[in-house]
Parts: C-alpha cells; sequence; structure tokens
C-alpha cells in the first residue's frame, strides 16, 4: 500500500506530494517503472517525428508516400532534435531546429520526475539508477539508428549519435529528479547564499533577453509582412512544409534576434547583419527569414536601450538582496556570468554548417555575444543594485585619528545617556514627592521636638535594657544602654544632641560596655556598686563610682 505524504527535502524544506513506501518496492514493480521511463520518452519521440514527416509527405506535391520509409526517415529525425548533425548526400546540416530539442528535453524531465515520484525516490542519490536507465537507453536508440544510417542517403556518425542524445537525456532526467527530490544537502551547505542568489538573477536576465529578441523578431517580420508572404508556396501541401519548418526554427530565429539586439547580430554565408555594420548577401527562401532587413538603419543603435533595460531589471531584482553595496555587485556579477554562458550555448546550439552552399554557416559569435551580454547585466544591472539599494554605514577608519574620533563620539553619546538619566530621575522624585509628604515629615519633627525624656525612660523596664552609670560629673536621667552588637560599639552623638545629653569628655567612646550586678541588690534606682565585665569568661571586676 502507497501512503501520500511530505518527506523532508535534504535542505530542511519539505518535498510536496512525495510518495513513500511502507514497504520496500517490490522488484517487478520497480523494473517496470524504469522501463516505462526509458523507453516511454523514446516511443512518444519517435512517432511526433514520424507523424510531422508523414503529414509533410502526404500533403507535398509529386512525393510518393512510403510507411517503411517515413518510420526510417524518422530515425534521423529523432537525431535531429537531440542536435546530432546530419549528413545529407555528403553534404553536412548542423543548423537543427531547437524547439523539437526543447520538447524533448521536457518530456525526459517530466517522465524522470514522475518515475521518481513512484520509486518513492526521497534523495537525488536514490535516483541515479532511474537517470542512468534513461541516458543509457537514449544512448542505445541512438547507436543504433547511426549504425541503420550508414548507408541511406540521411547518414549520422554512430559515435555522435550514441553520445549527445545521452547526454541531452541525462541532463533532462536530473533535472526532473533535482525537482522532486531536491539538491543534495552537501550541495546546500556549500552553495554561498549569494551565489544562489546571484543564478536566480542571472536565470531572470537571460529570459528577459530571450523575450527582448523575441519582440524584436516579432516587430520585423510584422514589419515586413509582404515579404514573408511572398515566401510561401502557391500549393498547400508545400506551403504546409515551409510553415512547420519555420515553426521548429523559430528559437534559432530568436536566438538571432537577441544577437542582433545585444550588438554583435548573426551570420548567414555571406550575409552580416549586425547594429554596428551590415554586410548584404543572399537568405534561404524561408518564410521565417523574411524579416531580415536589406540595408542598414540610421535607427538601430537605439535599440541597444533594451538590453540596457534587462541590466537594470537584473539590478532592481537584486536591490534587497543584501545591506553591503558590494554584495549587491558581487550577486550582479554572478548573475552577468550566468547569462555570458547562457549565450554561448544557445549561440552554439542555434548556429551550424547548412550544407556548403551559399548559406554556409549560419553562425553567432558567441565568444563576443557572451562578453557583451556579461557587460549589459553587469554595468547598468551594477549601477542599480548599487544606488538603489541599502548602504550599511561606513566603519571607523583602523587609525589613530579614527579611535580618537570614535572615543570622542561614544563620550559624548555617554554624556549624553547621563543627561536622560538625570531628567528622568527628576520627573521620578517630582512625581513621587508632593506637598503632602512635606507636611507629614514637618508634623513628625514636631512630634519628636516635644517628646520628654522622662517620659520616655518611665515606659522602659529595666529589666530589659542593660544600664550603666556615667561619671560623677554626670548629673541628669538614665538613658537606656545601646544595644551590645558591633553596629553599636560607639555612641550616636547626634542622637545624644536630639536627646539634650552630654558627654563627658574624659570617657573614651570605646570603653567596655558596663554591666548592673542584679545579685548585689543593686537595681535601677540604686546606683551602688556596678561591675564591668573585663572579658569573656564571665568574671567581673567590681569597681564603684561615685555618681
Amino acid at each position: 500500500m502507497q501512503q501520500l505524504t511530505s518527506s523532508p527535502r535534504p535542505g530542511g524544506e519539505p518535498v510536496g506530494d512525495t510518495v513513500e513506501l511502507d514497504a520496500e518496492v517490490a522488484p517487478a514493480a520497480r523494473v517496470r517503472v524504469l522501463l516505462t521511463a526509458a523507453f516511454g520518452p523514446l516511443i512518444t519521440e519517435y512517432a511526433v517525428v514520424a507523424t510531422l514527416l508523414a503529414v509533410v509527405a502526404l500533403t507535398a506535391e509529386r512525393t510518393a508516400f512510403s510507411a517503411t520509409g517515413m518510420l526510417l526517415t524518422a530515425g534521423p529525425g529523432w537525431l535531429a532534435a537531440f542536435q546530432v548533425q546530419l549528413g545529407i548526400a555528403g553534404h553536412p546540416l548542423g543548423v537543427l531546429p531547437l524547439l523539437p530539442t526543447i520538447g524533448a528535453v521536457l518530456l525526459v524531465a517530466r517522465t524522470a520526475s514522475g518515475a521518481a515520484l513512484r520509486l518513492g525516490c526521497a534523495t537525488l542519490r536514490q535516483a541515479v539508477p532511474l537517470i542512468c536507465v534513461i541516458a543509457a537507453a537514449h544512448a542505445l536508440f541512438g547507436l543504433l539508428i547511426g549504425l541503420l544510417s550508414l548507408g541511406a542517403p540521411v547518414r549520422a556518425n554512430p559515435l555522435l549519435a550514441c553520445v549527445v542524445p545521452a547526454v541531452f537525456a541525462a541532463l533532462a532526467a536530473t533535472g526532473g529528479a533535482v525537482r522532486r527530490c531536491g539538491l543534495p544537502a552537501a550541495l546546500v551547505e556549500r552553495l554561498d547564499p549569494s551565489a544562489v542568489r546571484g543564478l536566480r538573477a542571472g536565470a531572470l536576465g537571460l529570459a528577459a533577453l530571450l523575450a527582448v529578441g523575441a519582440i524584436v523578431f516579432t516587430a520585423a517580420t510584422v514589419l515586413s509582412v509582404s515579404t514573408v508572404d511572398d515566401l510561401f508556396e502557391p500549393s498547400f501541401g508545400n506551403s504546409l512544409g515551409l510553415l512547420l519548418l519555420s515553426v521548429v526554427y523559430l528559437p534559432n530565429a530568436v536566438v538571432a534576434a537577441l544577437s542582433f539586439v545585444s550588438g554583435p547580430g548573426f551570420t548567414i554565408g555571406s550575409l552580416d547583419v549586425s547594429l554596428v555594420g551590415y554586410r548584404g548577401g543572399s537568405v534561404p527562401a524561408v518564410p521565417l527569414l523574411g524579416g531580415i532587413p536589406e540595408h542598414t538603419a540610421a535607427w538601430w543603435p537605439v535599440l541597444l536601450v533594451l538590453p540596457a533595460a534587462v541590466g537594470a531589471l537584473v539590478g532592481w531584482s537584486v536591490r534587497h538582496a543584501d545591506d553591503d553595496p558590494a554584495a549587491r555587485i558581487r550577486i550582479v556579477a554572478v548573475a552577468g556570468a550566468v547569462v555570458g554562458f547562457g549565450c554561448v550555448v544557445l549561440g552554439t546550439l542555434a548556429g551550424g554548417r547548412l550544407a556548403d552552399g551559399p548559406f554556409d554557416p549560419v553562425s553567432v559569435p558567441v565568444g563576443v555575444a557572451s562578453i557583451v551580454a556579461f557587460c549589459w547585466i553587469v554595468i547598468p544591472g551594477g549601477f542599480v543594485a548599487f544606488f538603489a539599494g541599502a548602504h550599511e554605514p561606513a566603519a571607523p577608519p583602523e587609525s589613530l585619528e579614527g579611535e580618537e574620533f570614535a572615543g570622542e563620539f561614544a563620550d559624548e553619546e555617554a554624556g549624553d545617556e547621563d543627561l536622560a538619566e538625570d531628567a528622568e530621575d527628576a520627573d521620578d522624585f517630582e512625581e513621587d514627592t508632593d506637598e503632602t509628604d512635606f507636611e507629614e515629615d514637618a508634623a513628625d519633627d514636631e512630634d519628636t521636638a516635644d517628646v520628654d525624656p522622662d517620659e520616655v525612660l518611665e515606659d522602659v523596664d529595666p529589666e530589659e535594657l542593660d544600664t550603666h552609670e556615667f561619671d560623677a560629673e554626670f548629673t541628669g536621667p538614665r538613658v537606656p544602654a545601646q544595644p551590645t552588637s558591633p553596629e553599636y560599639d560607639e555612641y550616636d552623638a547626634e542622637a545624644e544632641a536630639e536627646l539634650g545629653l552630654e558627654l563627658p569628655e574624659d570617657v573614651p567612646l570605646d570603653q567596655p560596655e558596663p554591666t548592673v550586678d542584679h545579685t548585689s541588690g543593686a537595681g535601677a534606682d540604686d546606683p551602688g556598686a556596678v561591675t564591668e565585665s573585663t572579658d569573656g569568661s564571665g568574671e567581673d571586676e567590681g569597681r564603684e563610682r561615685d555618681r
């Protein structure tokens, strides 16, 4: 039984619609899924190519239709869909349509993604057998077609027929598996966040440049609609064939228009078209090429605004990627590298040999085009990313002047904080004190001043307090002794002054504290003999003093 759950992605993100099997997939079921993923795209691709060739053959005039011939001819057509160079009657054909290639890659990627789902692949490593099986199937099928075409009018190199489809299939299957399983955790940890952001911005820039090329190509075709109409044949079958040929080569024309807008241009035989120069020549009678101008125009350099706008778009997209302007410029540089590499790949696939004739070769200067595309992304994109984003405050210089400046700034800031704290304390004091508090304090002071010491002593129990006699010179009421603790070893002169008492000058404040000998009959009212403790053992040495 299969349970539909969401298993975690290696990078920590969940992968939706991932199948986890309660038990390991049965070997028979696994083999069936792998065979379906390997040969399903092959059958579909071959059937589509054979169908298109059959439609062209059936509708064309003076063409004999043969089912066996169509099936054999579909083999080289399938190789052309994977960009394998063909030879027609000894003449090379390297300018191959990109639209079938895009369709085949998408089909393989989707098949691999569905197979990974059915097999329960949670990581890319688990999908490696699936990728190998798909690539091996395309390699064997291409090798078979290459070997069968050795004695045919349309032939292919068996080695290229084996390797090139396998590479395309492996890349497409890997893309589908990554979409389903996610990138490996080790790769996610090694990738720098700025690099990932630059890759995304580069993909955006490349897509925008392709959109600009498509717009320019469409505008040129619309403006030359009369020429395009004249290139179609009067018969329906021939016109349909030319229309299908123009459709499958449409991405090639968009890439050429992209190179034209960015500056380097393209060449078809002796024809050389670019924004900075024009050299005339003949072109094939295909409606797709009806928009190629017959001469240069003075306003063409205005089109350079379009790639500059694409670069500004890339810079605008990364303006919030980092607070450091230097980091944003690095992101734009990565995006420019991605766009430059993409132009190299697309320019290489869009051009090639064309039958050793006046139209050979069809090419895009990929080296110059990649450098120019990189500059169109980095220069305006870096400018926009630098000024449109946030800027971190500059750190103080690591010099003596910088340290003094930093210290002075810190002192000023500390002074401001102290002033703020003082103001806050003053506010708190005003809130906590009012006229009622001052009146209560004044009343307490008056009550304390009216207290009679004799009345205070009458309320004191002599047994609870230790008393002593002062020198004979002291005459006055008896006061309670201070508590016998270290905190009160000395008399509080201020407290005695408040009670109206005087301390004789010849009595030291640090003398041992006298105690009353209650066993001799000397009490609070009879100040007779007073004994004074000389040590901590409890033995007292009596000493009489006269009042």
